[in-house]
């Protein structure tokens, strides 16, 4: 089930306002968030426009979890950070995403809830794609 509006289901022009596509996974797309101040913040979406957890079977909802891992893993490898943390929101969007935020300790926002969009840090296109290929690398 796609949503014509949806940036995760639509791609294109929809998601290049904030992201840029990497790759699928087994369940999910892994998407690169454009706004960098967390070096390697991306978003796990998964493959359908569903609103909740709950509102995928027991078996997608693992291999969701699992992809989130996997990302979670490859950034940890890629960039080396303190903490990643996990935030599940949606309720503008409604479609089922994680965002992956990588925390460095001596850097923007240790010890506090990220921001959603601090729009402070916008890369070149080289500089997006030398961080997604050391991401696909650690995949």
């Amino acid at each position: 089930m796609k949503d014509q509006n949806c940036g995760y289901c639509m791609r294109g022009e929809l998601l290049d306002a904030f992201g840029i596509f990497i790759c699928d996974l087994q369940v999910s797309s892994l998407i690169l968030f454009k706004e960098q101040s967390h070096k390697g913040r991306c978003i796990v979406a998964y493959k359908d426009h569903v609103s909740e957890l709950v509102d995928i079977s027991p078996e997608e909802r693992a291999l969701f979890m699992e992809d989130i891992a996997k990302a979670s893993n490859a950034i940890h490898k890629a960039f080396g950070p303190k903490k990643v943390n996990y935030g599940a929101y949606g309720d503008t969007g409604c479609h089922l995403h994680m965002h992956l935020v990588p925390k460095y300790e001596d850097e923007f926002e240790w010890g506090d809830v990220f921001a959603m969009n601090p729009g402070r840090t916008y890369l070149t296109d080289a500089e997006y794609a030398a961080i997604i290929d050391a991401i696909k690398e650690n995949l």
